[in-house]
Protein backbone atom coordinates (compact mmCIF):
# COMPACT_ATOMS: atom_id res chain seq x y z
CA UNK A 1 0.00 0.00 0.00
CA UNK A 2 1.51 3.21 -1.15
CA UNK A 3 1.12 6.70 1.56
CA UNK A 4 -1.02 8.14 -0.70
CA UNK A 5 -3.27 5.54 0.32
CA UNK A 6 -3.01 5.11 3.79
CA UNK A 7 -5.63 6.72 6.26
CA UNK A 8 -4.21 8.06 9.46
CA UNK A 9 -7.15 7.40 12.52
CA UNK A 10 -6.19 8.60 16.24
CA UNK A 11 -7.91 7.44 19.42
CA UNK A 12 -7.43 8.40 22.85
CA UNK A 13 -7.06 4.67 23.73
CA UNK A 14 -7.71 1.12 21.95
CA UNK A 15 -11.41 1.46 21.84
CA UNK A 16 -13.02 5.53 21.61
CA UNK A 17 -16.18 4.81 22.95
CA UNK A 18 -15.90 6.61 25.82
CA UNK A 19 -17.58 4.37 28.16
CA UNK A 20 -15.90 3.13 30.91
CA UNK A 21 -17.24 1.83 34.58
CA UNK A 22 -15.46 0.12 37.31
CA UNK A 23 -19.00 -2.56 37.73
CA UNK A 24 -17.37 -5.21 35.14
CA UNK A 25 -14.23 -5.69 37.44
CA UNK A 26 -16.33 -5.33 40.28
CA UNK A 27 -18.96 -8.10 39.03
CA UNK A 28 -15.52 -10.13 37.67
CA UNK A 29 -14.56 -9.64 41.51
CA UNK A 30 -17.26 -11.01 42.74
CA UNK A 31 -17.05 -14.07 41.65
CA UNK A 32 -13.41 -14.60 42.34
CA UNK A 33 -14.75 -14.24 45.71
CA UNK A 34 -17.64 -16.47 45.44
CA UNK A 35 -15.89 -19.41 43.45
CA UNK A 36 -13.47 -19.10 46.15
CA UNK A 37 -15.59 -19.47 49.49
CA UNK A 38 -17.20 -22.60 47.11
CA UNK A 39 -13.66 -24.14 47.03
CA UNK A 40 -12.82 -23.37 50.46
CA UNK A 41 -16.44 -24.63 51.85
CA UNK A 42 -16.15 -27.80 49.53
CA UNK A 43 -13.03 -29.17 50.21
CA UNK A 44 -14.14 -28.42 54.14
CA UNK A 45 -17.04 -30.22 53.59
CA UNK A 46 -16.25 -33.07 51.66
CA UNK A 47 -13.84 -34.63 54.22
CA UNK A 48 -10.81 -36.96 53.29
CA UNK A 49 -12.96 -38.44 50.16
CA UNK A 50 -11.81 -35.69 47.57
CA UNK A 51 -11.13 -38.69 44.99
CA UNK A 52 -14.59 -38.73 43.47
CA UNK A 53 -15.61 -37.65 40.52
CA UNK A 54 -18.07 -35.67 41.82
CA UNK A 55 -15.53 -33.72 43.79
CA UNK A 56 -12.98 -33.19 41.26
CA UNK A 57 -15.96 -32.15 39.01
CA UNK A 58 -17.24 -29.52 41.16
CA UNK A 59 -13.52 -28.22 42.45
CA UNK A 60 -12.46 -27.99 38.32
CA UNK A 61 -15.51 -26.08 37.85
CA UNK A 62 -14.79 -24.15 40.40
CA UNK A 63 -11.32 -23.14 39.69
CA UNK A 64 -11.85 -22.76 36.16
CA UNK A 65 -14.36 -19.98 36.86
CA UNK A 66 -12.31 -18.55 39.45
CA UNK A 67 -9.13 -17.92 36.78
CA UNK A 68 -11.32 -16.68 34.05
CA UNK A 69 -12.97 -14.06 36.11
CA UNK A 70 -9.89 -13.20 37.69
CA UNK A 71 -8.29 -12.68 33.98
CA UNK A 72 -11.18 -10.49 33.41
CA UNK A 73 -10.75 -8.79 36.43
CA UNK A 74 -7.15 -7.96 35.34
CA UNK A 75 -8.47 -7.05 32.14
CA UNK A 76 -10.89 -4.38 32.84
CA UNK A 77 -8.71 -2.96 35.65
CA UNK A 78 -5.69 -2.58 33.51
CA UNK A 79 -8.49 -1.01 31.00
CA UNK A 80 -9.28 1.36 33.45
CA UNK A 81 -5.28 2.28 34.26
CA UNK A 82 -4.23 3.03 31.00
CA UNK A 83 -7.03 4.58 28.66
CA UNK A 84 -9.54 6.04 31.59
CA UNK A 85 -6.96 7.29 33.62
CA UNK A 86 -4.62 10.63 32.71
CA UNK A 87 -2.03 12.50 34.47
CA UNK A 88 -3.93 15.02 35.50
CA UNK A 89 -5.82 12.80 37.50
CA UNK A 90 -2.96 11.42 39.96
CA UNK A 91 -2.81 14.92 41.35
CA UNK A 92 -6.18 13.79 43.26
CA UNK A 93 -5.25 10.20 43.24
CA UNK A 94 -1.60 10.43 44.33
CA UNK A 95 -1.87 6.64 45.31
CA UNK A 96 -3.07 5.58 41.61
CA UNK A 97 -0.75 3.69 40.17
CA UNK A 98 0.09 1.74 43.50
CA UNK A 99 -3.57 1.31 43.69
CA UNK A 100 -3.98 -0.35 40.24
CA UNK A 101 -0.83 -2.19 40.31
CA UNK A 102 -1.56 -4.10 43.48
CA UNK A 103 -5.28 -5.23 42.65
CA UNK A 104 -3.86 -5.95 38.56
CA UNK A 105 -1.38 -8.70 41.12
CA UNK A 106 -4.11 -9.62 43.42
CA UNK A 107 -5.86 -10.94 40.53
CA UNK A 108 -2.95 -12.86 39.59
CA UNK A 109 -2.45 -13.93 43.42
CA UNK A 110 -6.59 -15.09 42.96
CA UNK A 111 -6.06 -17.43 39.75
CA UNK A 112 -3.48 -19.67 41.00
CA UNK A 113 -4.06 -19.95 45.06
CA UNK A 114 -7.73 -20.43 46.83
CA UNK A 115 -7.29 -17.52 49.48
CA UNK A 116 -9.92 -15.92 51.03
CA UNK A 117 -7.88 -13.25 52.34
CA UNK A 118 -6.38 -12.39 49.21
CA UNK A 119 -10.25 -12.42 47.58
CA UNK A 120 -11.42 -10.07 50.13
CA UNK A 121 -8.03 -7.70 49.59
CA UNK A 122 -9.59 -7.97 45.52
CA UNK A 123 -12.63 -6.45 46.49
CA UNK A 124 -11.29 -4.14 48.59
CA UNK A 125 -8.84 -2.37 45.66
CA UNK A 126 -11.67 -2.37 43.54
CA UNK A 127 -13.75 -0.72 45.78
CA UNK A 128 -10.69 1.91 45.92
CA UNK A 129 -10.64 1.79 42.26
CA UNK A 130 -14.44 2.51 42.04
CA UNK A 131 -14.39 5.43 44.79
CA UNK A 132 -11.28 6.94 43.07
CA UNK A 133 -12.93 6.66 39.47
CA UNK A 134 -16.61 8.08 40.35
CA UNK A 135 -14.64 11.11 42.05
CA UNK A 136 -12.73 12.16 38.82
CA UNK A 137 -15.83 12.00 36.87
CA UNK A 138 -17.36 14.05 39.85
CA UNK A 139 -20.35 11.96 40.89
CA UNK A 140 -20.84 9.88 44.11
CA UNK A 141 -21.97 6.68 43.23
CA UNK A 142 -22.53 4.22 46.31
CA UNK A 143 -20.43 0.80 46.35
CA UNK A 144 -22.98 -1.97 45.83
CA UNK A 145 -22.34 -5.33 45.50
CA UNK A 146 -24.61 -7.93 43.63
CA UNK A 147 -23.39 -10.57 46.26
Amino acid sequence: MSDENMIEAEAHCDGPCGVYDPASARVAGEAVQSMTKKMIALAENHGSDCGTATYINTMSRYAAIKEEEAQKCKDELLVLWTDFFKPQHLEANPDLHDTFWNAAKLCSACKVEVSADHAQELMDAIEAIHNMFWSVKGREVPWIRAS
